[in-house]
């Protein structure tokens, strides 16, 4: 097995920039110049990729910036002890002590499992000073292979225990709970602390996750299981980790009073919680506030009114994805209605498509007579159609019935948002109430948000298991689809589908100024937030009236046009910008941006997000402007979609297509350029400039110094 870290992998007293970006990119180049990396670029962007996820600094002055890249070699750590701290993020202020993990796509068990240790022991103070006292290189290295292990056995002896460090600072070892979930030796388990008084005897289990599963995951283990032995708390913790784990014996569930999810990422099997109390925070908070989460997951224990595991797998009705699981029902509504239209996507995505083929083949007149085609003939007896307007007519059709489940997936997944698989029946039922009243894609949304909550609150009393058993698949879906359902046909149904009419008159009628007008709307909710709700609703607007439109109608298919151009500016942007303008852009943006080009030209809005995510405040403007200028040129010119969704992939069914390229590349043009001037107003050139020479700087001057 290869050495993780060698002195030439030590950089101490250094200064290695200001920023934390800076920091990395000076570690990255250690890793490529000490031949464990075969790409320099690669492996930065991947680094500061996972950064922009979550801050790697943890309290105690120590950072702990990773990644797994397919340009790393063989698993490596880089250790710094800076000159002047730099902001990671932490709660307590700058830090000083970095180890920068860097691990190949394909890291074999072993290895994860010696850096998942390295991000344990990182979790002791005898081990931090003791890094912080070391006086050279070599006794940095030494320290650390003490830690996890690795030193060899001094002769006539045995090797130093793991976790013991040079000099004479000893790491302790890793707490019982912990180790018996990550596949290490288990010692005794420690002595409950004293004064724990009513805590005594109170059980909890916890679950720690972060997406790259090599160091977040196993701190939080620590920092939770640390802060319970003070408290006098029995916690167990599972690790899902990238170094496999161990699921917690069903027993310890069953006996456990609460639950404490620390993750970034799904929960996997969390069905086998149903019914705990528990607390849900990103895995972060596990390592800043152990004991604030411990105290929360007591209270709820003795809380019957406190929210429950559902019990069903990954349900989003009892994700708490904010911090400290405090989510607010403003926030859960709207991320189940996001949940509605990416479920819906699919569906608009295939009949629209389906639809354009058929427009394609048999003329936009085989909207009006598919039906008298597919009852008068078939594949075998044509009788007076032609074999175009047959095939035209079955493609249209099965577009067309693709389309008319638009409405009840939303509003059936919206419910599925709220109130997990409980919530799809009732949902989808409303869904085609809201069809059967005309109610468009808004009685869809409204019905949805009925049945999911609904549904969701039916599943919350706590019933006999006899009677427990048959609420998720019989008495929820029933009272839950009478309810919206009802609700729909007898009273708001009529109003919502009223509105629509409305609506879907005045934007038929828009011509000249007033098309313009919304296109430019239209263009700027694209650019908003790239994805996100304020996106969303203008595609769903666009994408729900798609299939109202026929050959004299084609305002649903201009307003379509208007959106998918709008929506490949912001990406095709930063491409461009990033491609023409190197210097006002870091090389992970540059790197992006090579990727931006294929998602701008696919109607792949969040292409832009890294960039929006770096310098929101210069890229949101610009793209807006730039979509609202797309939009507006698309629908002064009349071009018209029959196909909701494939960017440049759809041109054969684009209506006025050089107007359409025209429209992308004007937005673009405009997007670009303001990104640019934004950019250089506010100086951004020279903080690449010092980013860039700081890394080129790593890589020539020696990583003793």
């Amino acid at each position: 097995m290869s050495e993780l870290i060698t002195p030439a992998l030590v950089s101490l007293d250094r200064d290695l920039g200001g920023d934390k970006e800076t920091v990395i990119g000076q570690l990255a180049a250690l890793v490529q110049r000490t031949g464990r990396a075969e790409q320099l670029d690669g492996l930065l962007a991947d680094a500061i990729a996972r950064e922009n996820k979550t801050a790697t600094g943890i309290p105690g002055g120590i950072a702990i910036p990773h990644c797994r890249s397919a340009a790393v070699t063989e698993p490596t750590l880089v250790m710094a002890r800076l000159a002047e701290g730099v902001d990671f993020g932490a709660k307590d202020g700058p830090a000083d002590i970095i180890f920068f993990i860097a691990a190949p796509e394909g890291a074999d068990q072993t290895h994860l499992k010696l850096l998942a240790k390295l991000a344990r022991s990182l979790m002791k103070k005898d081990f931090v000073a003791a890094l912080r006292a070391a006086r050279s290189e070599q006794e940095v290295v030494r320290i650390v292979d003490d830690a996890l292990g690795l030193s060899p056995a001094p002769e006539g002896g045995e090797a130093p225990a793991a976790g013991t460090a040079a000099g004479s600072t000893a790491a302790a070892a890793v707490p019982a709970s912990v180790q018996s979930r990550s596949g290490d030796a288990q010692p005794a388990a420690p002595a409950p602390a004293e004064g724990a008084g009513g805590r005594a005897g109170r059980r909890i289990v916890a679950v720690t996750a972060c997406p790259t599963g090599i160091a977040h995951t196993y701190m939080a283990a620590d920092g939770l299981t640390y802060a319970a032995e003070e408290m006098g708390v029995d916690l167990q913790v599972e690790t899902q980790g990238s170094a496999g784990f161990t699921k917690l014996d069903p027993a310890t569930i069953a006996a456990a009073d609460a639950v404490i999810f620390a993750t970034d990422v799904d929960v996997r099997d969390r069905s086998r919680f149903a019914g705990k109390p528990y607390v849900a925070s990103p895995v972060k908070r596990g390592i800043d506030e152990p004991k604030v989460m411990i105290e929360e997951a007591l209270a709820n224990a003795e809380n019957p009114n406190a929210k429950r595991v559902q019990g069903a797998a990954g349900g989003a009705a009892d994700e708490a994805a904010s911090e400290g699981g405090r989510e607010g029902w403003g926030t859960r509504i709207r991320k189940a209605v996001m949940t509605g239209v990416s479920y819906m996507i699919p569906f608009v995505a295939a009949g629209g498509l389906l639809m354009a083929f058929g427009f394609m083949i048999a003329g936009a007149d085989i909207a009006n007579v598919a039906d008298d085609v597919l009852t008068g003939s078939t594949l075998w007896n044509l009788g007076e159609f032609t074999l175009a307007q047959y095939i035209g007519a079955v493609l249209f059709k099965m577009g067309n019935l693709a389309m008319s489940l638009l409405v009840p997936a939303l509003a059936g997944y919206i419910a599925y948002g709220l109130a997990d698989r409980p919530g799809i029946a009732p949902g989808f039922a409303a869904g085609l109430v809201a069809n059967f009243m005309d109610a468009g894609f808004l009685g869809g949304i409204v019905g949805g948000l009925l049945a999911g909550l609904a549904a969701y609150w039916l599943a919350q009393p706590r019933l006999p298991r006899w009677l427990g058993s048959l609420m998720p698949v019989v008495i929820i879906p029933l009272l839950a689809t009478i309810f919206a359902a009802g609700l729909l046909l007898m009273v708001l149904g009529g109003p919502i589908a009223a509105f629509m009419a409305w609506l879907t008159g005045v934007l038929s009628g828009m011509t000249g100024a007033s098309a313009l007008a919304l296109g430019a709307i239209l263009g700027l909710m694209m650019g908003a937030d790239l994805g996100g709700p304020i996106n969303k609703v203008a595609y769903t607007f666009a994408a729900a009236g798609l299939g109202a439109a026929t050959a004299v109608n084609t305002a649903p298919q201009e307003i379509m046009a208007a959106v998918i151009a709008a929506g490949m500016v912001p990406p095709l942007a930063m491409a461009l910008a990033s491609t023409v303008a190197k210097r006002y852009f870091t090389v992970a943006e540059q790197e992006n941006g090579k990727a931006a080009w294929l998602l701008g030209a696919s109607f792949i809005s969040e292409g832009a997000i890294p960039f929006a995510a770096a310098d929101p405040l210069r890229v949101l403007p610009a793209s807006m402007i730039g979509g609202a200028v797309a939009g507006a040129v698309s629908m002064a010119t009349g071009v018209t979609s029959a196909a909701p969704h494939g960017g440049v992939w759809i041109l054969p069914v684009i209506g006025n297509p050089l107007m359409f390229l025209l429209s992308v590349v004007v937005g673009t043009v405009v997007t670009a350029a303001l990104v640019v001037a934004l950019k250089h107003v506010g100086g951004a050139h020279g903080r690449v400039a010092d980013a860039t020479r700081s890394r080129e700087d790593a890589a020539a001057v020696p990583t003793t110094a």
